[in-house]
Parts: structure tokens; sequence; C-alpha cells
């Protein structure tokens, strides 16, 4: 009698926190938005993009634009009950400049930081 071998569960990811940002820059917009990993839908979102912001942003791109958009995004997310984000940069993202402003201003705004 031959006994089969154990099965294995199958792996699920689950992250720690399910809440992840994600920023993109580009040349002439600053945008963010918070995405809910397992459902991969998208929480909460903030760019220079939108109008009621272009009037108040002098400039879309620089990093007083970013500062302001990583604010707005903490009062979004802070409006939906989410207090905590993960937050993975990409490989050619550091910590300096925009990166860095966003994230600074989310922290100041009340967001918890993973």
């Amino acid at each position: 009698m031959v006994v089969p071998p154990p099965r294995r569960p199958l792996k699920t990811y689950q992250p720690s926190e399910p809440y992840v940002l994600k920023m993109h820059l580009t040349n002439k917009y600053v945008s963010a938005q918070v995405v809910h990993s397992p459902t991969a839908t998208v929480a909460s979102s903030a760019s220079s993009q939108e109008k009621a912001l272009r009037s108040t942003i002098g400039c879309t791109r620089d990093v007083a634009a970013a500062s302001k958009i990583g604010k707005l995004l903490g009062e979004r997310l802070l409006l939906k009950d989410i207090p905590a984000v993960s937050v993975f940069l990409k490989r050619e993202q550091r910590y300096h400049g925009k990166v860095k402003a966003i994230i600074d201003s989310l922290r100041e705004a009340g967001v918890k930081l993973l």
C-alpha cells in the first residue's frame, strides 16, 4: 500500500497592512493613491491634475505641490477611517525630494506609516 505525501496548504499573500501607498511622479504632475491590496481597489487618491487644486497650486510639479498632495491625501484617508498605510518605494524612488514631501505631509496629517 502506497501512502501519498502530505499536501502543503496553498500560500496566500497577506501583507501586514492591507493599504499600500503608490506614488506616480512625472515632469508635469504629482499623484498619489492608496490601494487596498486584497481587493486591488483604490481606497483614496489625490493628484495635482484635479481642477480644484490647479488654481490653488501655482506649479503642479514641484516639491510644494507634492506636499499639498500628501496633506490632501492624508485628510481623505482619515475621513474614510484608514489610520495606517504601508509604504513600498520602487527601485528608482529614493526618500528624497517629492517622495519625501508626500510621505512627510501624510505623517503630519495624522496617518501612521508602516
